[in-house]
């Protein structure tokens, strides 16, 4: 089955700016195909412009949640995010970073942390997070 990639793939593939893969589409450089309002270019068009063979694209995949966590004031609260925040401080495994807020609400009594990132950095986080419950 032949492989096809968006012109963000294939500018993150090559390491170009979106606007210059676009470029390469308009001078004729690189062949696509338009469907709808957007390109797509095959892996052997791909691999004609680059000369050499392309590795296929990775699907991505992100995670967003949010953790309330009850009875919980300011001292304890500083504790909490300041772990969850050194937990994601180190490199991850697939590159892209782990991002996470965390909102104390002092008259609720309520942490809330905001959670973003790889389904299996997020997972990991979740768990840490979990011990404190």
């Amino acid at each position: 089955m032949a492989q096809y990639y968006s012109v963000e793939q294939v500018a993150e593939l090559l390491g170009l700016h979106v606007r210059t893969v676009r470029g390469y589409i308009r001078d004729g450089r690189l062949a696509a195909t338009r469907i709808g309002k957007q390109y797509r270019i095959a892996q052997v068009d791909l691999e004609a412009l680059t000369g050499a063979p392309v590795a296929p694209a990775r699907r991505r995949a992100e995670v967003s949640a949010v953790v309330r966590i009850e009875d919980v004031d300011r001292a304890e609260a500083d504790r909490l995010s300041t772990a969850v925040l050194a937990a994601v401080a180190g490199p991850r495994d697939g590159g892209r970073p782990l991002h996470v807020e965390a909102v104390h609400d002092p008259q609720g009594r309520t942490l809330r942390l905001i959670l973003l990132g790889d389904p299996a950095d997020t997972a990991a986080l979740l768990a840490i997070v979990h011990t404190f419950s």
